[in-house]
């Protein structure tokens, strides 16, 4: 029966990621062309782990086979609409497959002749790179979906028009040769920072996370949160919040966390007897603070170190991000609590644990997180860190006697692992077209005054007008490209609001970064904020709520992203750069407490119901807490003394009225 149950999950998790997932709806082939496709893809993560150990080829060398292996396989993998035929591949998308897989190797064939060339191309380079921006434009739609597309030919439209542009947006024009010129032969544009990234860090990471899940580690993750969670208050709200925290570490995508978790939390939730929507929301919330969960962050750490420069480390950015994120689910975690308590709801039994006993006895599999960790925060290139990563994999997945692990299961996490990959890398290659244009037409700069100007040079204002920015940009778009648009875009407004006319060079690298994570926060979480929330009309599909209801629920459980940004702003320590341990410790305190101040606050209930004075008062002495600065925290810290006394005083007397109404 179990069994059953398992493959019903398994089933309707891989028809959700179909329906909301882009990247995971590509053709189930069969026959000679399956075998060949996975050739292709067992290609793909060989030419990969080849540059890996000995060593990357000249960039446009490496960045456009990278490009072509994945624009071959796209096109051979995907099919041009979402119910289009999935078992055979038209004629036309051979004749797409062929002419990307020409145009990958056209650098290498060519590669003498076009750098010695000084910026000019001739007719049949012209010809070849606007076929690569048609065949990535594409590929992206295939893969990613629509939005991401949409806002790259505006910014082509943009780029060609610029003379007609009202005002600061105007620039003086591209001429299509130019264009072309600029986006493939150029590592301005399609081949620029975003697909190098793709092409190097984000691939070895995705080929890790491949070997996770062979290794049976995603599984284990799902039943060590059980066993930590499961007998708590409100339980399986709380399993889902320490799951998709788990999850978070290996999985790119806020809807891919959602499906794999949420098949199993979502209708524990409702059993135990949470309302639909909020079900849905614990669930869809929790999935997105995956993406920002150390250390991988959906891939955006790694851009984040290629964007930002300034002698920043891959271990700077996943440092700064540990107290925002454990704040992130601080809050879920404890407004699960609060809803637990106010609906009177239990824990598991130990009859729906699993065996605690066999659970711990397997957090060796876990192994390969933790060396990736220490790898890293001892200095070893990060590249050589998802190496080691995957050789450690290897060993915890022989040593797992409950999963087949052998040759078969390594090839296959090869295969997996590039398949993986075609929807980053189509994403990041098509991001390049859109900074391509910002860096050429001075957009980003030009945007950044503007936004100033509009704003008055009011900070707030500011950051709430970019807020909204992000929040619009990230609509519908997976965390790489997210990324990739607000921080081209949105991000030098703050850097030019908080420091005016200073040369970039000359800007603190506190005030870029914390600039770059203000962006990305409000980017990731247009996922779960109404209209468009992938990852919370993802969880309705499973929980059958109202999807309308269940974003605006998840936006509410995820309230401490539409706060810690701000602070971050205001505070950089939260970021941990330039403090003591013991500031550190005084941060990360005062500012849970707060988050425990906010989350009753905004449930309404803490020992007891509370009325909307309490409430308003308790988000004002959480909010003066999360914020890291002494006497907002004193403040802050005597009004939570004086609520929290008052609640434990009178916390039997609201505990008499629940009971009364419970007999009626």
């Amino acid at each position: 029966m179990r069994n059953q149950d398992k493959l019903n999950e398994e089933q309707l998790a891989q028809e959700l990621l179909e329906k909301f997932d882009t990247e995971s709806n590509f053709r189930q082939l069969g026959g000679i062309m399956k075998w060949v496709v996975y050739c292709i893809l067992l290609a793909f993560s060989l030419f990969q782990l080849y540059t890996a150990i000995f060593g990357a080829f000249t960039a446009y060398i490496q960045r456009s086979i990278h490009l072509g292996f994945a624009l071959t396989i796209i096109f051979l993998l995907f099919p041009p609409r979402k119910k289009g035929l999935k078992t055979r591949i038209a004629f036309y998308d051979y004749i797409l497959a062929l002419i990307a897989a020409i145009c990958g190797i056209y650098w290498t064939l060519n590669y003498e002749r076009l750098v010695t060339s000084l910026g000019t191309i001739n007719q049949l380079d012209f010809i070849v790179g606007g076929l690569v921006i048609l065949l990535v434009l594409e590929a992206a739609r295939r893969t990613v979906g629509l939005p991401i597309v949409v806002i790259a030919i505006l910014f082509l439209l943009y780029a060609i028009f610029g003379p007609y542009m009202p005002n600061f947006l105007a620039h003086r024009g591209q001429s299509l040769e130019q264009l072309v010129n600029l986006m493939y032969f150029s590592t301005d544009g399609i081949l620029g920072t975003p697909i190098s990234v793709s092409a190097t860090y984000i691939f070895a990471f995705l080929l890790f996370g491949a070997f996770l899940v062979k290794t049976g580690v995603g599984e284990y993750f799902n039943d060590l949160a059980i066993s930590v969670a499961g007998k708590l208050v409100g339980g399986p709200a709380k399993v889902a919040v320490f799951s998709s925290a788990l999850q978070g570490t290996i999985s790119g995508s806020s809807v891919a966390n959602v499906v794999t978790s949420g098949v199993y939390t979502i209708p524990m939730m409702k059993r135990l007897g949470y309302k639909r929507e909020f079900a849905g929301a614990v669930e869809a919330a929790a999935s997105t603070g995956g993406q920002i969960m150390p250390p991988i962050m959906g891939a955006a750490a790694f851009l984040m170190v290629e964007f930002i420069g300034r002698g920043v480390t891959y271990w700077d950015i996943a440092k700064s991000a540990a107290i925002p994120a454990i704040l992130y689910f601080t809050g879920i975690w404890i407004m699960t609590h609060f809803e637990a308590k106010k609906l009177g709801l239990r824990g598991l039994t130990d009859e729906e644990l699993p065996n605690r006993k066999e659970v711990f006895k397997k957090l060796y599999l876990l192994t390969p997180l933790v060396l990736i960790i220490i790898i890293m925060m001892i200095g070893i290139p990060v590249i050589h860190a998802a190496l080691y990563g995957i050789l450690a994999c290897i060993v915890v997945g022989f040593l797992n006697k409950d999963v087949k692990f052998g040759l078969r299961e390594i090839i296959d996490a090869l295969a997996d692992g590039a398949r993986t990959a075609l929807g980053v890398a189509a994403a990041t290659a098509c991001a390049g077209i859109i900074v391509g244009v910002v860096v050429k037409t001075g957009l980003g700069l030009s945007l950044a005054s503007g936004l100033v100007e509009i704003a008055g040079g009011n900070v707030l204002l500011t950051l709430f007008l970019v807020m909204i920015a992000s929040l619009i940009l990230g609509m519908g778009a997976p965390t790489t490209a997210n990324y990739i648009i607000t921080s081209t875009i949105a991000a030098p407004a703050i850097v030019a609001l908080l420091a005016p006319d200073v040369p970039l060079s000359a800007v603190p690298v506190v005030t870029i970064l914390s600039a770059h994570f203000f962006v990305f926060y409000f980017g990731i979480i247009a996922d779960i904020t109404p209209p468009v929330a992938l990852a919370a009309f993802t969880a309705t599909a499973i929980s059958g709520g109202e999807p309308i209801k269940t974003g605006i629920h998840s936006a509410k459980l995820a309230i401490a992203a539409f706060i810690i940004p701000y602070m971050i702003i205001f505070s950089p320590q939260l970021l941990m750069i330039d403090v003591t341990v013991m500031e550190v410790l005084w941060v990360l305190l005062t500012a849970i407490m707060g988050m425990i101040a906010i989350g009753a606050g905004v449930i309404g209930f803490w020992y007891r119901r509370i009325n909307w004075i309490e409430r308003i008062i308790l988000i004002v002495a959480g909010l003066l807490m999360v914020y890291p600065e002494s006497l907002s925290d004193i403040i802050g810290l005597a009004i939570f003394g004086i609520m929290f006394a008052i609640q434990w005083f009178t916390k039997n007397k609201g505990e008499h009225k629940m009971e009364m109404a419970k007999n009626r």
